[in-house]
């Protein structure tokens, strides 16, 4: 009983208990961590818009106002830092077409477009959390453009954004204000978009992914101690049953012993009444005969008491007929002598399944007078007989 208490105790552990904390355990998944830092290298074109008055009246004025290469303008190197803080340096180039707009006036001449320029950029996902694929920032900087003949220092800022396809691949989009630092420079506005592409990379989880982090550790350490008491139950039922193997064992062992004993009296008894039976000694038959004489009689009232005297006891009689006359007349009149014999036994009380029989015939000669040589009356005289074995013996058999 208590076995069977500690398997139900088990089975309930290991196949419901699980089961149920597998219902609402969350899956950290790749949206449950983000790049916290990384070098970003970027490649791409700039469009700039130089018509002197940027957020005015011309500021979607493309076809005049905006100007650009069929072909990369602009690469950037920059490394961005868990803190949100990004550094990255920019180089660009752009041509000037004559006809367009240029500081409120037609430009009159092509003029090639230089810059250089650094800024520092703060990711808003610091802010508002993160948002998988959406990455925006805002930046501030300065740097040197070159239009033409002419150079000037500039204050910059704007703003832009990552669309993240891996994570390392990328697209970046943004807009930064160019303002030179000179009374009466140049201002303009710089619009660009670059493939871009991350390496050195950190990541940390989001702060969905923390909290998920926190409660798969509070469920695995619920689960441990669950585990534990499996365990324990476990090993419970296991003593059980180790203890139980061992009075199985023990009881095997007894009955192995006790079945030794058995076959060793049984065999000692059975040697016993094999002397018996050999010390009554055969059965003889006159030539061409299956009457049982006198002596016969005296030899088969012994076996009978044998017989009887051993419940468990079962006979074999087996007759043949020496070797003169036709092999398929001599095994008929074996058949003859063995029935006869059994016969007589059956008369004496012996109940007929404690008999069996086999007639010989001339197939079984005790000595080799098979009609190859002459041989005495007497040499025959031997092989016409009933002979007697023990069939099978069973001490435990109480009738």
């Amino acid at each position: 009983m208590k076995s069977y208490v500690l398997s139900l105790m088990g089975f309930f552990l290991v196949i419901v208990t699980p089961a149920f904390s597998q219902l609402d355990k969350p899956i950290l998944t790749s949206k449950d961590s983000t790049v916290a830092s990384a070098w970003v290298l970027g490649l791409g074109i700039n469009i700039v818009d130089d018509s002197a008055t940027p957020f005015g009246d011309e500021f979607l004025n493309i076809k005049d106002t905006w100007h650009a290469v069929p072909y990369p303008s602009r690469i950037s190197i920059g490394r961005f830092f868990k803190s949100g803080i990004g550094l990255e340096a920019i180089g660009t180039y752009n041509r000037y077409k004559e006809g367009k707009i240029v500081n409120g006036a037609i430009n009159d001449e092509l003029r090639e477009y230089f810059g250089v320029d650094g800024k520092i950029s703060y990711d808003l996902n610091k802010l508002i959390g993160y948002t998988g694929w959406f990455d925006p920032y805002i930046h501030v900087g300065g740097g040197y453009t070159s239009i033409g003949d002419e150079g000037v220092a500039t204050g910059n800022a704007g703003f832009g954004f990552n669309t993240w396809f891996s994570d390392r691949w990328g697209l970046n989009l943004n807009t930064m204000g160019k303002w030179g630092l000179e009374e009466d420079s140049n201002k303009h506005i710089q619009h660009s978009a670059a493939v871009v592409y991350r390496f050195g990379i950190e990541k940390e989880l989001t702060k969905k992914g923390v909290e998920k982090l926190a409660l798969l550790e509070a469920m695995e350490k619920e689960q441990q101690r669950v585990n534990d008491s499996i365990a324990a139950a476990n090993r419970a039922k296991e003593e059980a049953a180790l203890a139980e193997r061992l009075a199985q064992e023990r009881e095997r062992q007894r009955l192995a012993e006790a079945e030794r004993a058995r076959l060793a009296a049984e065999k000692k008894e059975r040697d016993r009444i094999n002397g018996e039976i050999a010390a009554l000694g055969n059965v003889y038959f006159a030539f061409d005969s299956y009457t049982l004489n006198t002596d016969s009689k005296k030899v088969l009232d012994g076996l009978a008491q044998i017989i009887k005297k051993n419940p468990g006891l079962t006979v074999k009689i087996a007759s043949g007929t020496d070797s003169r006359g036709p092999a398929s007349y001599n095994k008929g009149l074996s058949q003859r002598r063995v029935d006869a014999t059994k016969k007589y036994l059956l008369t004496k009380m012996v109940k007929q399944d404690k008999v069996v029989t086999q007639a010989y015939g001339e197939e079984n000669l005790l000595n080799d007078c098979d009609g190859s040589k002459a041989c005495s009356e007497k040499e025959h005289s031997i092989n016409r007989r009933s002979e007697f074995f023990v069939e099978s013996f069973q001490l435990s058999i109480i009738e």
